[in-house]
């Protein structure tokens, strides 16, 4: 449901609103709007410059920085991630503007790396020549157990950034970093080549965290119903890595590929439930997949099923409408079942 100007115009000519009762409810509407992540020109221009400011430091980092040696790159870190907490405060303070604060307090977090690897190298613990295999940029595309330290240290930044600042983008790169942590203890703990990043066990390591960071995500989505969306962003890797871990794992029967298109079904039901957009795309994503694989193998040669296809999606269509027809008796109904917090949870994401 959306509300605009207009509409709140025409309720005040009603006489259901008073006109200062309108302009205070616009202007609650407008600010609330500004800070709630949209598809706006202004907030793509937000989170594209952030992520293109943070790639600079993390995952497009060239050879060339290591010729700063190891002092070199603790200055530059702490120069620039002075730089972006300096940003954070004056657009939290001063222009109140939770969004691009966000981003910009995303960025210190996520210099913590670099800094802790220049830290490192100036005090003799890495070889001159860094890894030999591309230095610190190596952090975001390499499994190695020696990480692990600097990911402990970007966990704790995090963690009191979102103590300082309260805002949702921080989240972000603490779910990122998480997902290293996974990834790097993986062959330590459970055993397996450390240089294999696509072998079968952190496959399933990586299905089994993103499962984990879901339902973490949706504990934090019922605490936090009345606040800022601090979930989102745990959502989206949560999702990311259960989806891309299951997704890459080799079905050895027709029986197992049935079962992942359940699974994909059960997230976009999930998506519709808890209005949360990124279960039902991934969940599409998957449908389509399974049908692909049908329409290449079991049903290569077939004349009907395509035929079939168009049936299936025509029967989708007709249960939207009688959805829409009837949805208000069907979510009252459906949400009787459910927890105080959950309901609570549901309504509030199915009006926004």
């Amino acid at each position: 449901m959306q509300i605009t100007r207009a509409a709140l115009t025409e309720a005040t000519a009603k006489g259901l609103l008073r006109e200062e009762q309108s302009e205070a409810l616009w202007s609650f509407l407008a600010a609330r709007e500004r800070d709630t992540p949209t598809f706006k020109p202004a907030h793509i221009l937000y989170y594209l410059g952030g992520l293109i400011a943070i790639g600079a430091m993390t995952l497009f980092m060239t050879l060339g920085w290591e010729r700063f040696g190891g002092t070199g790159l603790l200055a530059i870190a702490v120069v620039y991630g002075a730089i972006a907490i300096a940003l954070t405060e004056y657009l939290r303070r001063a222009r109140q503007l939770a969004l691009p604060a966000g981003i910009t307090g995303a960025l210190a977090v996520a210099l913590v790396p670099l800094a802790i690897y220049g830290a490192q190298h100036a005090l003799g613990f890495w070889p001159p020549d860094g890894l030999g295999k591309g230095a610190y940029r190596d952090f975001h595309t390499r499994i190695d157990w020696r990480w692990v330290v600097m990911e402990a240290r970007t966990l704790a930044a995090g963690a009191m950034a979102l103590w300082r600042y309260r805002l949702p983008f921080l989240v972000m790169p603490v779910a990122v970093t998480l997902w290293y942590v996974s990834m790097d203890l993986t062959p330590f703990l459970l055993g397996g080549d450390a240089k294999d990043f696509f072998s079968d066990l952190r496959k399933l390591v990586s299905t089994w965290f993103g499962l984990a960071m879901a339902l973490l995500a949706f504990w934090v989505d019922i605490r936090s119903r009345r606040t800022q969306d601090f979930a989102f962003w745990l959502y989206v890797f949560g999702v990311l890595t259960f989806w891309g871990g299951l997704t890459s794992m080799d079905s050895a029967n027709e029986l197992g590929k049935f079962l992942y298109c359940c699974i994909n079904l059960v997230m976009i039901a999930l998506g519709a439930a808890l209005s949360r957009r990124v279960f039902a795309v991934f969940g599409g994503i998957g449908v389509a997949l399974y049908l692909a694989h049908l329409s290449s193998t079991l049903f290569k040669d077939s004349l009907l099923f395509p035929v079939a296809l168009t049936a299936i999606g025509l029967a989708v269509v007709a249960a939207g409408v009688a959805w829409q027809r009837h949805e208000v008796a069907i979510g009252r109904w459906l949400r009787a079942f459910l927890p105080t917090a959950v309901r609570q949870l549901v309504e509030r994401r199915a009006a926004a």
